[in-house]
């Protein structure tokens, strides 16, 4: 995504356990501070999740609530759903991690965000983490964090991330075999590997 000028890293979100993976198809949300003239809900939308489907949270990086616990949690790996990730704190870490239901977030913490958030939208654009997410993009995570790649842009991005492995193997076999590990990425040209070239 960088050598296509893509900026799909979601920045700060990591996941509540190292051996989480996770990839599907982004349901998105996003969080208003409570309208204490219509207060909505906090967690009915994933009714409307689809198995496989990754639940995508943007309860704009707030530290001092959350908006996802062990109900939900329960709920999620019952019906299938292949994720969350929150930019924001979850909650009830210890579910996650007994179920290995995955969940991606900026932290942890026990304070809930009933009366105190409510939904503003589900299946628009978001930002987490600095990354646009859009419903339908595919979200992959892993033992580093959260990366989105945008559906229109997505052949692209898996045909050039599929050469990278190719070339970043060939450099590990010419290590093995005995070159430097300069004299290995001099050969096959990894410094611009992701560099962006000009169209």
């Amino acid at each position: 995504m960088d050598k296509l000028r893509i900026l799909g890293q979601c920045l700060g979100i990591k996941p509540r356990d190292h051996s989480f993976v996770m990839a599907g198809r982004a349901f998105t949300l996003n969080y208003d501070p409570i309208d204490e003239s219509d207060p909505g809900t906090v967690g009915d939308f994933i009714d409307d999740i689809p198995p496989g489907a990754v639940c995508v949270i943007d309860n704009d990086g707030r530290e001092d609530m959350t908006v996802w616990g062990d109900i939900m949690t329960m709920v999620a790996h019952t019906k299938g759903i292949a994720g969350t990730v929150i930019d924001g704190p979850c909650r009830d870490v210890h579910l996650c991690l007994d179920l290995g239901y995955p969940i991606y977030s900026r932290s942890f913490s026990m304070r809930t965000g009933k009366d105190r958030v409510q939904i503003r939208d589900t299946n628009v654009p978001i930002r987490i983490g600095g990354a646009v997410v859009k419903p339908g993009d595919i979200v992959v995570g892993g033992a580093d964090g959260v990366v989105a790649l945008p559906q229109d842009r997505e052949d692209e991005i898996l045909s050039l991330a599929e050469e990278i492995e190719r070339v970043e193997e060939r450099i590990r076999e010419a290590v093995r075999s005995g070159k430097t590990l300069r004299e290995a990425r001099k050969e096959h040209a990894y410094h611009s590997l992701q560099t962006p070239t000009d169209e």
